[in-house]
C-alpha cells in the first residue's frame, strides 16, 4: 500500500503540473500511430487496386488515393515532430517541478543534517531517480494509449470485413501486446531494482574513494576500497546484461506475435475471399493494417524494462511530496516587540533515544543580546538549530523572526571569492562586497590577492586560513542584513588576536539587532546582556547583566 501511495503522489504531481500538455502529447502520439497505419494500409490497397485495374484495362481514379497518401505522409511527419516536442516539453516541465519540490522539501527541518550524512544518496534522488520517472509517461503511458488506438483502428477496419475478425484482432492485440509488456515488467522488476541499487552504491563508493583517498592510502585501505568498487561495478554489469537479454527476448516475442498476427489475418482474409468474394485490395488493406497494429505495442517493451526502476524511484521520491499532517506544533512569527518565543518546545534527534531539548520556554525581545552557555552536549547548538528552523520541534510552540545563522563550521565552496560572498546577496554589487569585506576586516587580505574578488577557492575554502575563512563568513553575515543573528561559537579555534578583532566587529555591527549566541567561552559571552544556562537539554537559569548570577555564570566560563 505504501508503494502504491508513493506512486500516486508522483502521478498526481504529473497530472497537476503538465496534465493538459501530457494529454495533448498522448493524443498526438495516437494520431501519428493511426496515420502510419492508415498510410501503410491505404498504400497497399492503392497499389493492389491500381495493378488489378491495369491488368483489366479498367478506368481507375488515382488522384484521390494518391492525395490521401501524401496527406497521411505529411501529417505523420509533422505529427511526429509535434508529438516529440509536446511530450518531451511536458515531461521536462514536470521533472523540473519535481526537482523544485524536492529542493523545497530538503530546505525544511532536519534536511541539512540528512544531506551531510548521505550527500550521494540525495544527489542520486535529484538525478537518477527523477530521470527514471520520465519512463512512466514517455515509455509506458504514451505507448499504451497509442497502442490502444492502434488496436481500435485495426478492429474497426477488419470488422468492416467481418465483425468476428475485427473483434478477434482487437482482443488479441490487447491481450498479447499488453500482456507481454506486463510479463516483461514483472520479470524486469527485480533486475531493475538490483541495477538501481548497484548504481547508487557505485556512485557512493566512488565519491568515498575520491574524497577520502588520502586517508585510505595512509590507512592502507586504498586497494580494498578499489576492489570493493570493482565488485559493485561487476554487479551492475551483470544486472545490465540480464536486462539487455530480457529486452532482446521481449523484442523477439513481439516479432513472433506480429508474424502470428499476419499469418492468422492472411488465413482469415483468404477464407473471406473464398466464401464471400473479398477483393484483393481489401485483403491487402487488412493484412497491412494487421502488420502495423502490433508495432505500437512493441514500443512499450522499453518502458516495461524500466518499470521496476521507475517504481523504485517513485517509492523513494513519493514521501517527500506528501504534506506533513498537522500535529499541533506551532511554528510562526512572534508578536510585536518579540524576536523569539518558545513555549514548552522540545527536540528529538532522529535515530537517538531521548530528547535533546526538554520543554524549553523562552522569550527574547527585539534588540536583545543573549548568550546560551553550558558544557558540550548541553543543547546549545540544538537550541539555535530550532530557532533557525533547521530542526523541527516534536512538541510545543516556536515563533521566531527570520534569522541568519553563523554556524561553527564555515561553509565555503569551490568557486570564486565573489560568488561565495554572493550566496548572502546574489544582487550585491562589487562595492557592496568590498564594504562587507572591510567591515569584516578582510579587505586588505583580499586586495593583496592577484585576482581580488575573482580569486578561486578550493573545496571547503581551500586557499584561506582559518581566520580568513571565519572573516569571510562574517562578511557574508553582514551582507545579508538580517535583524536576528544566531552565532554558534563564532571565534572557536581562532587565536586570541583574531578572535578579539572578530568579536569587536560583531559587537560594532550588532547594534540594533537581536543576537542569540551559543558559547562556552567567556570572551564571547561578554558580548551579551543576558545569560541562559543550559544543562542536559534544559534551561536551568536566566541571568541579566548586573546581577550576581550573571557575574558568577560568566566567571565559570573558559577564558580562552
Amino acid at each position: 500500500m505504501k508503494s502504491t501511495d508513493d506512486l500516486e503522489q508522483v502521478l498526481v504531481l504529473f497530472a497537476r503540473t503538465g496534465g493538459r500538455r501530457m494529454a495533448l502529447g498522448a493524443f498526438l502520439s495516437t494520431l501519428v500511430v493511426l496515420a502510419g497505419m492508415a498510410l501503410l494500409g491505404t498504400s497497399g490497397w492503392f497499389i493492389t487496386a491500381t495493378a488489378l485495374a491495369g491488368l483489366a484495362g479498367a478506368m481507375f481514379n488515382v488522384f484521390v488515393p494518391s492525395a490521401a497518401i501524401r496527406l497521411l505522409a505529411l501529417g505523420r511527419t509533422f505529427g511526429r515532430y509535434a508529438e516529440r516536442m509536446v511530450t518531451h516539453d511536458a515531461t521536462l516541465g514536470v521533472l523540473a517541478a519535481l526537482r523544485e519540490r524536492l529542493f523545497r522539501g530538503w530546505a525544511g527541518p532536519q534536511a541539512a543534517r540528512a544531506l551531510l550524512r548521505r550527500p550521494s544518496r540525495l544527489l542520486f534522488r535529484l538525478t537518477g531517480d527523477i530521470d527514471a520517472l520520465e519512463s512512466i509517461y514517455l515509455r509506458l503511458v504514451v505507448p499504451a494509449i497509442a497502442a490502444l488506438g492502434a488496436a481500435l483502428l485495426a478492429g474497426v477496419v477488419l470488422a468492416n470485413l467481418d465483425w468476428r475478425l475485427g473483434l478477434a484482432i482487437f482482443v488479441w492485440l490487447l491481450a498479447f501486446g499488453w500482456g507481454t509488456a506486463a510479463v516483461v515488467a514483472r520479470l524486469a522488476r527485480p533486475l531493475a531494482l538490483r541495477r538501481a541499487r548497484a548504481l547508487e552504491r557505485l556512485r557512493a563508493q566512488a565519491i568515498d574513494l575520491v574524497a577520502g583517498q588520502t586517508d585510505l592510502a595512509m590507512a592502507g585501505r586504498l586497494p580494498a576500497q578499489c576492489a570493493r568498487l570493482a565488485r559493485t561495478d561487476d554487479t551492475l554489469s551483470r544486472a545490465d546484461d540480464a536486462l539487455h537479454r530480457l529486452e532482446t527476448g521481449a523484442g523477439w516475442t513481439y516479432a513472433v506475435g506480429g508474424h502470428l498476427t499476419v499469418a492468422a489475418t492472411l488465413l482469415a482474409v483468404g477464407a473471406l475471399a473464398q466464401h464471400r468474394g473479398l477483393g484483393a485490395p481489401a485483403a491487402a488493406l487488412a493484412l497491412l493494417i494487421a502488420l502495423a497494429a502490433l508495432e505500437p505495442f512493441a514500443a512499450m517493451r522499453r518502458g516495461a524494462i524500466e518499470a521496476g526502476r521507475s517504481w523504485l524511484a517513485a517509492r523513494r521520491v513519493g514521501p517527500r511530496l506528501k504534506r506533513e499532517a498537522d500535529d499541533g506544533i506551532v511554528i510562526g512569527t512572534p508578536g510585536d516587540g518579540e524576536a523569539l518565543l518558545l513555549c514548552d518546545a522540545g527536540v528529538v534527534h532522529p535515530g537517538r533515544e531521548g530528547a535533546a531539548l526538554h520543554d524549553v520556554s523562552l522569550r527574547i525581545a527585539r534588540g536583545e543580546r543573549v548568550a546560551v552557555v553550558g558544557s558540550s552536549g548541553a543543547g546549545k547548538s540544538t537550541l539555535l538549530g530550532l530557532v533557525a528552523g533547521e530542526l523541527a520541534p516534536h512538541a510545543g510552540q516556536v515563533r521566531a523572526l527570520p534569522a541568519t545563522w553563523l554556524t561553527q563550521r564555515t561553509e565555503l565552496f569551490q568557486d570564486s571569492l565573489r560568488d561565495n560572498l554572493r550566496l548572502a546577496d546574489p544582487q550585491a554589487s562589487d562595492e557592496q562586497l568590498w564594504d562587507a569585506l572591510r567591515a569584516a576586516g578582510l579587505e586588505v587580505d583580499v586586495r593583496q590577492l592577484s585576482r581580488g574578488l575573482d580569486t578561486p577557492l578550493g573545496e571547503g575554502g581551500l586557499g584561506l586560513s582559518g581566520g580568513q575563512s571565519r572573516r569571510l563568513a562574517l562578511a557574508r553575515l553582514l551582507l545579508l542584513r538580517a535583524d536576528f543573528w544566531l552565532l554558534d561559537e563564532p571565534t572557536e579555534a581562532l587565536d586570541a588576536a583574531t578572535a578579539a578583532d572578530v568579536l569587536a566587529r560583531l559587537a560594532q555591527h550588532a547594534s540594533g539587532r537581536t543576537v542569540l549566541l551559543a558559547t562556552h567561552l567567556r570572551r564571547e559571552a561578554a558580548l551579551a546582556e543576558r545569560l541562559l544556562v543550559m544543562r542536559a537539554g534544559r534551561l536551568v537559569a536566566d541571568h541579566r547583566r548586573g546581577t550576581r548570577g550573571f557575574d558568577a555564570a560568566l566567571d565559570a566560563l573558559r577564558h580562552d
